[in-house]
């Protein structure tokens, strides 16, 4: 008498397809929910993406509840085997993999063949020899889940000692389904569209916080093209414009001293001195006595027309050479600017908004 164990069930199924494609949707929307999380600084964005997948893995647990239970419902099945091949692993363990290749004759249902590993002890090795019979237990739903029966019931052993099985060819082997290549196909797909979907959803706060992290050129303090040299000290800095350039040309002087500040061991100076093409601040320090202010408050806009006044208006004729000298001797901020020329100078005072409070000349 013969039965027909029953079809494995197969796994390209719309239940499976969905599975995969959500798996992957979930995993590719929780790692790029944490990136972009740590990116724009926000926890519940960051939380969210730990905290969904550990969600997703405790509904998939319940989910295989009903599908466990039945498993374990099925009795097992015991047969007789003999075996074909086997092959142990080099190891040191107690405990040796070894690949078996059985023969698995059941008392009801044909015959076949089956490729496994089990742990064997090695003083048990000798007893599982190419030709031995041996006892195997399988459900009958998934056949290619057998285990060698280690201590089989005395009617089995006795079985497995008198019985002479016959092999059984290759084409009968029986072997666990292989994965339906659409399932992982979608699971890749989701994983795509998971990552692609929350980056899309934040993508106002990325490209916000990349425009903010990058300001505009005017408001960054970096090295001019023109400098022909930059050094910076504990004490003091100073900066040399390359030939044809002044610092009186827009925005060149603001540039550099900003430069300088960040560069510095303090963004406050003490002293301001500045010439067509030279620039030294004197940086405040904790063993200076002399008043501090910022450099980068100084109404730079209006510095052109106070040396320009000063070279022109003030009796200065074809002046040569001009210079700023900025302080802070009292309680306010002085602006001295300065023009020279052959037949005489001219001197002129200003307040830390560049309002002018004194003028002198000497010819």
């Amino acid at each position: 008498m013969t039965t027909t164990t029953g079809a494995p069930p197969g796994r390209n199924t719309p239940v499976a397809l969905a599975r995969g494609f959500l798996t992957g949707g979930v995993i590719g929307g929780s790692l790029a929910a944490m990136v972009v999380g740590v990116v724009v600084e926000k926890v519940p964005l960051l939380v969210g993406g730990l905290g969904v997948p550990i969600a997703y893995g405790l509904l998939l647990l319940l989910a295989d509840r009903p599908r466990q239970a039945r498993e374990a419902a099925v009795v097992p099945r015991t047969a007789l085997a003999t075996v074909e091949s086997l092959t142990a692993a080099e190891t040191k363990l107690t405990d040796v993999p070894v690949r078996f290749d059985l023969t698995v004759v059941p008392d009801e249902g044909p015959a076949f063949r089956v490729e496994f590993t089990q742990d064997v002890n090695v003083v048990d090795l000798p007893d599982h020899r190419p030709g031995d019979v041996l006892v195997v237990r399988y459900p009958p739903d998934r056949p290619w889940l057998v285990r060698i029966v280690k201590r089989p019931t005395p009617e089995w052993e006795e079985r497995a000692a008198g019985a002479r099985l016959d092999a059984v060819p290759g084409a009968a082997r029986v072997s666990e389904p292989p994965e339906v290549r659409a399932v992982g196909f979608l699971g890749l797909l989701g994983l795509l569209l998971g990552a692609a979907a929350v980056v899309l959803l934040f993508r106002a706060d990325l490209f916000e916080r990349k425009a903010t992290a990058q300001p505009p050129p005017s408001a960054t303090p970096t090295v001019s093209s023109t400098w022909s040299s930059t050094v910076v000290t504990a004490g003091s800095g100073t900066v040399v414009l390359g030939a044809g350039q002044s610092f009186l040309d827009g925005g060149e002087l603001r540039l550099a001293v900003d430069s300088l500040t960040r560069q510095g061991d303090s963004h406050l100076v003490t002293g301001l001195t500045v010439t067509d093409r030279t620039l030294s601040v004197v940086f405040s320090s904790a063993d200076t006595n002399a008043r501090e202010f910022d450099p980068l408050e100084l109404p730079y806009e209006r510095l052109p027309a106070l040396v320009e006044e000063a070279r022109n208006t003030l009796g200065a004729q074809a002046p040569r050479d001009w210079s700023i000298v900025v302080h802070r001797l009292t309680g306010t901020v002085t602006i001295v600017v300065s023009a020279t020329g052959a037949e005489g100078s001219a001197v002129l005072e200003a307040d830390g908004q560049g309002g002018v409070r004194r003028r002198t000349s000497s010819h």
